[in-house]
């Protein structure tokens, strides 16, 4: 089992930048791929990026393929979304889970542990 804390979350003006972690606890980090995904109010979760065990491979939603970087820290069993040019559309909780495939994956039913989520609010 891993338990999986979000934070870096907050409130950014329209083209600006953040980063939100995901910190891991528990079972070996590396044995996990890595995703984020995000819900905003009165939306489905949706996909965001994901990463898998050794970084090597990363797959990004349309929506913010160019803005948004997955990246993740074995050693600090970490992984971050770093987001870039945000607008008021990425307004969301997001959220970082954990799956034991072996390749990254989109949908949320692969995954099988998940954080509690941090809020980013982009304001316009």
């Amino acid at each position: 089992q891993v338990q999986l804390v979000e934070s870096g979350g907050g409130l950014v003006q329209a083209g600006g930048s953040l980063r939100v972690s995901c910190a891991a606890s528990g079972r070996t980090f590396s044995m996990y791929a890595m995703g984020w995904f995000r819900q905003a109010p009165g939306k489905e979760r949706e996909f965001v990026a994901a990463i898998s065990r050794s970084g090597g491979n990363t797959l990004y939603a349309e929506s913010v393929k160019g803005r948004f970087t997955i990246s993740r820290d074995n050693a600090k069993n970490t992984v971050y979304l770093q987001m870039n040019s945000l607008n008021a559309e990425d307004t969301a909780v997001y959220y970082c889970a954990a799956a034991t495939t072996l390749s990254v994956r989109r949908v949320p039913d692969y995954y099988d542990y998940w954080g509690q989520g941090t809020q980013v609010t982009v304001s316009s």
